[in-house]
């Protein structure tokens, strides 16, 4: 757990049964030497601290019968109460596989707040009444279904911190990417000038600015057009296309 830090450093509080899995991944790299610097700070509140009984109960079986266990609501309640009193700004957002999709919109609107709050689920799922009673918004990393929370809350992390200020040493290098557009990211290439018989475009050693611009812009819509059609017609429908 990082170190106590100013009211403006954007927190994140996780409640999870596996806290030892944090900060993870996040210790290392740009989140990590952020995290060092106070960029961001980390929390992590274990649910099972709040079970019940002599053996920390977290979880009961489902009611109207069914496999696996549910994680209980009056414990739930009891954690997110602890990690997030009723005058935190920050939202409460709960990673499942039913959840709205993760956005680069919503990352962003995220890191330009105060934190977050995320609750990580296992087992089957948590009970209905703390999303409903805690206003727990629903966030899903794609439709796959993971053995918990963890692993989704690190990626909606790491994408949220990279967007803090004065994490990334080339805040331009951020504005061109997948999605921040709405469309996919270009190709790259480095040198050497060739490799295995293939060369780098000639249009990008070309030294001509606004032919580079116009390739990128070309290959951006080119790769959204077939790997993400989806994205591609919302895009065209609101004339953010070349044709």
């Amino acid at each position: 757990m990082a170190d106590p830090v100013s009211q403006e450093t954007w927190s994140a509080s996780v409640l999870t049964l596996f806290p030892e899995m944090f900060p993870g991944s996040l210790g290392f790299s740009l989140a990590g030497k952020a995290l060092e610097e106070g960029r961001w700070s980390l929390e992590t509140i274990n649910i099972r601290d709040f079970g019940q009984g002599k053996h920390a109960q977290v979880d009961d079986t489902p009611s109207g019968g069914g496999a696996g266990m549910v994680l209980k609501a009056d414990v739930l309640g009891d954690a997110i109460d602890a990690a997030s009193p009723a005058e935190d700004a920050r939202p409460r957002l709960y990673l499942s596989p039913r959840g709205a999709p993760l956005t680069q919109e919503r990352v962003r609107q995220l890191a330009e707040g105060p934190g977050v709050v995320l609750l990580c689920g296992r087992f089957e799922g948590i009970d209905e009444r703390v999303i409903e009673g805690r206003n727990l918004e629903e966030v899903s990393l794609g439709d796959f279904v993971l053995s918990g929370g963890e692993p989704a809350a690190l990626a909606l992390l790491d994408a949220v911190i990279r967007l803090l200020p004065g994490v990334m040493g080339a805040e331009a290098s951020g504005e061109d990417e997948s999605f921040e557009g709405g469309l996919l990211e270009y190709p790259h290439y480095t040198r050497p000038g060739t490799w295995e018989g293939k060369e780098i475009p000639a249009v990008l050693t070309s030294g001509d600015h606004g032919k580079v611009a116009a390739w990128r812009r070309e290959q951006s819509e080119r790769l959204t057009k077939e790997r993400r059609p989806d994205l591609w017609q919302k895009m065209h429908k609101e004339g953010r296309t070349t044709d």
